[in-house]
């Protein structure tokens, strides 16, 4: 899920890789974010190394995938560059091993085997791509949205397949209401006065 700046929106894009596509954290902090918020890192897990190389190599990946998802949505065979990437990084370690643990008051809660590092998971956000782009029934879902200024994939899992935006709150709201104002002009003018 992808959590925007400014108020709360989310977006979930409904595939891990798919929210990184979706917006590429810009800033270590927002890396350190997302990476826990998509449940890739438990919440109490600290990221020691996590720097602006995560953040470049994140985006680099999240730039990949969006080659990659374009490039079937269009039909078009895919980017080889993109492809010989993605496939360098899902294979470049092994993901993070969860382990469940006991606590205090005896609830389990998810650890890690160990540190978490860059690569690991890097090759779990690329696992899920390669998942993704060889499975026919999730590649038979995939959309982007039908905003006319947003370029975000999703997967439309949605009864009937008939969502139309990434997220309604955000570019269905905005799409909404410039169609009430091209149907309403002349309450706009006379506002304006």
């Amino acid at each position: 899920m992808t959590v925007l700046a400014g108020p709360p929106v989310r977006i979930d894009a409904g595939r891990i890789c798919l929210d990184l596509a979706a917006q590429p954290p810009d800033r270590a902090d927002a890396l350190d974010r997302w990476l826990h918020a998509e449940g890739l890192v438990p919440g109490t897990t600290p990221l020691h190394g996590l720097d602006a190389r995560w953040v470049a190599r994140f985006r680099e990946l999240g730039d990949c995938v969006t080659a990659l998802v374009r490039a079937q949505l269009q039909g078009a065979g895919p980017d080889p560059v993109a492809l010989d990437r993605l496939n360098a990084l899902a294979a470049a370690a092994a993901p993070p091993a969860p382990r469940a643990v006991r606590t205090e008051t005896g609830a389990l809660v998810r650890v890690l085997s160990g540190e978490p590092e860059c690569r690991a998971l890097l090759a779990a956000v690329a696992r899920d791509a390669v998942d993704l782009l060889t499975d026919p029934v999730a590649r038979a879902l995939l959309r982007q949205c039908e905003s006319d200024d947003c370029h975000r994939c999703y997967l439309d899992t949605s009864r009937g397949h008939r969502r139309r935006w990434c997220s309604s709150e955000v570019c269905g709201n905005r799409e909404r209401v410039a169609r009430h104002r091209r149907r309403h002009p002349a309450k706009r003018n006379s506002a304006a006065r």
